[in-house]
């Protein structure tokens, strides 16, 4: 009852790199290079238009540099890349001893909508389709909660996500243009023996995982 016996915490949010880190090491994409420059993950066009003096252009990297740990990102004062903002990263304009925690609606957007974060639910699903071919639909749940969350899918979990599922393929197979497109997000590129269809539906699943509390929170 008073916390002597075993060991604890409380469960607190991952600092802002590490919610990308965590997406792109679960997905095998991260790389592992320490040191060197900067590296300029995918940010949306025209966000430094409101710089001047002089005006500013940002090109995300278009090789490794792109799955770089988020230690590495370009830090541009008072432009904070937006994905690291969302999560409460500083400024950096002074020192701070202590971030700030905060809970908004952009960070699920983030998380859903990102393209470093579609990228990583989509290949990992491509290893999981690979890697588990000869497996069924919860079989292949199992083998994902167990590599992102360390622990088995509850039954509700199951329930839940199997009719998802099957309503993403439904749509996928009738919308194969969707699928492409869905599929197509990053640059590392999509194995052409997979089913488009079946891996977009995946990569939908498997970013509906990589949004769960568990996902970004250490306990």
């Amino acid at each position: 009852p008073d916390n002597r016996l075993l060991a604890r915490q409380t469960p607190r949010r991952l600092e802002a790199e590490f919610v990308r880190d965590n997406a792109l090491f679960v997905s095998g994409l991260m790389e592992a290079e320490v040191g060197g420059p900067s590296a300029r993950p995918y940010q949306p066009e025209g966000y430094y238009a409101p710089l001047n003096f002089p005006l500013r252009t940002y090109k995300s990297d278009t090789d490794q540099r792109q799955y770089r740990r988020g230690l590495y990102t370009h830090w541009q004062r008072t432009f904070l890349h937006p994905m690291l903002a969302n999560f409460d990263a500083p400024g950096r304009e002074e020192c701070l001893a202590q971030r700030s925690v905060s809970n908004t609606p952009q960070q699920a957007l983030t998380l859903l909508n990102d393209p470093s974060f579609v990228e990583a639910a989509r290949v990992a699903a491509q290893q999981l389709l690979q890697e588990q071919s000869d497996q069924d639909f919860e079989n292949r749940l199992q083998v994902f909660f167990t590599k992102a969350l360390a622990r088995s899918p509850s039954t509700r979990e199951v329930e839940s996500l199997s009719p998802f599922f099957a309503d993403r393929l439904e749509h996928y197979r009738s919308n194969p243009e969707d699928a492409f497109a869905f599929t197509s997000i990053g640059l590392s590129k999509t194995p052409e023996n997979l089913d488009r269809a079946e891996l977009a539906a995946w990569t939908a699943l498997t970013r509906v995982i990589f949004n769960l509390n568990e996902s970004i929170v250490r306990y």
